[in-house]
């Protein structure tokens, strides 16, 4: 969970979720800084991802893998608590 305290608002773009994407939805993903720091913890853990993350949907989205149990892990050691999102 992100330990910054100095929160910056839900971004006003929303993640475009493509369907060939891995999408993780993150509760604990709260403002910009956490976005930031999933998106370089799985960038930097699998190069070429390409990586989307909004505060405001709590969505995560990554393009170019589909090792879902990589991301996860990633995502967990970041600090952070990754689902699978709602359907429906």
């Amino acid at each position: 969970m992100c330990g910054c305290s100095t929160h910056q608002p839900h971004s006003s773009t929303t993640a475009v979720l493509h369907p060939n994407a891995v999408t993780l939805k993150v509760e604990d993903m709260t403002c910009g800084h956490c976005a930031s720091t999933i998106i370089n913890a799985v960038e930097a853990g699998l190069p070429g991802a390409k990586v989307q993350a909004d505060p405001a949907t709590k969505l995560v989205s990554i393009q170019n893998t589909l090792d879902l149990a990589k991301v996860e892990s990633l995502i967990t050691a970041a600090g952070y608590t990754p689902t699978p999102p709602a359907l429906g």
